[in-house]
């Protein structure tokens, strides 16, 4: 039987952790000894507004229930709200073991309707807002000892979704970010994974997936609880997590890794796109995949391949 998952001592930072997803990551991470940082602009699911009710609720469930936590109502969106996140962990506890990027919104429109204005806004609180947050907590582990870090994915910017290409955009561009960040932190002990959930919350809502529950049920007795969700989410964040520069599923107690692969392709010795569409099946064939490592790796299989030097 594995030990119970503790996070005593520990330090993390939850955004977004006013409702939803959010919400049951603070709860759960300080039943588990966790002292969490709970985030939340307390906006709207479009972005509009704010509230501290929500962040403040949270808190005070916690401390309720002899927990430690500090309500957080700086917005991820700019430079200046994270890094007040992250110095809030710091100035209270003087330390930040674990940050789990999760706050969002939406403002779904089709592609050919989509505005700048729209485009924009997702961009700035889904990739900025994890660059904002992330960027100061990565530099503090990288000099005392590592840490974990959780970014949000969604399989709307793994696999596609009509009317988000604005939050599929941003969605992908976080995995890019989670890449490389896992990457560069690997020396000081640094664990960069990603996590695209799918669960009840105001945001699915909004999309036309199930909402949150008006009363509340078990995860047994709810599919899309976010207490399905919440198990791979802790897992990432403590100190025993095994993976770094991973993508992870989780939604109805369904966890999977998603990875991005090659086919084993053709090496073309006629350099025209009518071979190419000669051997479109073999090109497109999925059969045997590989997973690279990185860019170098995927470079140094070009070069095994074809004999390329550079």
């Amino acid at each position: 039987m594995t030990d119970a998952m503790r996070f005593d001592g520990k330090v993390v930072v939850v955004t977004g952790a006013g409702n939803g997803l959010g919400r049951t990551y603070a709860l759960q991470l300080a039943a588990r000894g966790a002292r969490v940082v709970v985030n939340d602009l307390g906006g709207s699911t479009d972005g509009r507004g704010d509230d501290q009710a929500a962040a403040s609720k949270v808190v005070e469930e916690i401390r309720a229930a002899g927990g430690e936590a500090v309500a957080s109502f700086d917005s991820v969106a700019t430079q200046a709200g994270g890094a007040a996140i992250i110095q809030m962990a710091l100035d209270s506890w003087g330390r930040v073991d674990a940050v789990i990027a999760n706050a969002g919104i939406l403002r779904d429109r089709s592609f050919s309707k989509l505005s700048v204005e729209e485009l924009d806004i997702i961009l700035d609180v889904h990739l900025r807002g994890t660059y904002f947050t992330v960027q100061p907590a990565f530099n503090w582990m990288k000099d005392n000892g590592g840490g974990n870090i959780v970014v949000t994915a969604s399989p709307s910017g793994l696999f596609g979704a009509f009317g988000q290409a604005n939050y599929a955009a941003a969605k992908l561009g976080i995995v890019g970010m989670m890449r490389v960040m896992a990457i560069e932190g690997a020396r000081a002990g640094i664990k960069v994974n990603a996590l695209a959930p799918t669960a009840a919350t105001r945001l699915t809502a909004t999309a036309g997936m199930s909402g949150e529950a008006t009363e509340p049920r078990t995860p047994q007795e709810d599919p899309m609880s976010t207490e399905r969700v919440s198990p791979l989410v802790l897992a990432l964040a403590h100190e025993t997590c095994p993976a770094s520069g991973e993508i992870f599923n989780a939604g109805c107690g369904w966890i999977n890794r998603v990875v991005v692969a090659v086919t084993e392709g053709v090496v073309l010795d006629d350099f025209s796109p009518e071979a190419v569409a000669e051997q479109w099946d073999a090109i497109r064939d999925t059969s045997a995949l590989t997973v690279p490592a990185d860019a170098t790796t995927y470079w140094h299989m070009i070069q095994e391949k074809t004999g390329a030097q550079g």
